[in-house]
């Protein structure tokens, strides 16, 4: 997932002591250790998530990225769509039946989508490049050992 890191003004914030330890934990264990950071990072994703109930984030080799709630990615659902021929309802339907999800939570994707648009975007683009690398190791590879 990608913030828009631009200006940001300072701002004085106050956690009890058992979550700034908590905060402090989980920013030792990532990458920089930033506690702000993450700090911003998790308030950005509970007010999303309180904007788009069924959202969650979860991480992944490219980074955390929106997701259904024991579902797919966002953006594995916007490709989906974007590669069917249906359109309007039938195509959330055909979905809700490829991903095994309540049409609800297909809307919600897509609403989602709608507001962060260049972001899922840029997921399924990074996606579809991981794609062309892996089909072009795996025919080297069989190239190799033909």
């Amino acid at each position: 997932m990608r913030y828009n890191v631009a200006v940001t003004t300072p701002r004085s914030i106050r956690f009890d002591d058992a979550v700034l330890v908590r905060l402090r934990q989980h920013a030792s264990a990532e990458a920089g250790g930033n506690v702000s950071a993450l700090a911003h990072r998790l308030v950005d994703e509970g007010l999303r998530m309180a904007e788009y109930p069924g959202i969650i984030f979860k991480p992944g080799p490219s980074g955390r990225r929106a997701a259904l709630a024991y579902g797919p990615d966002v953006w594995e659902v916007v490709k989906f769509l974007r590669e069917i021929d249906e359109r309007g309802p039938a195509a959330l339907v055909a979905a809700a039946d490829v991903f095994a999800v309540d049409v609800s939570r297909i809307t919600s994707a897509v609403s989602y989508y709608g507001d962060y648009r260049d972001e899922i975007d840029e997921e399924i683009e990074a996606a579809e490049e991981a794609s062309v690398r892996a089909e072009r190791a795996w025919s080297v590879q069989q190239k190799l050992i033909a």
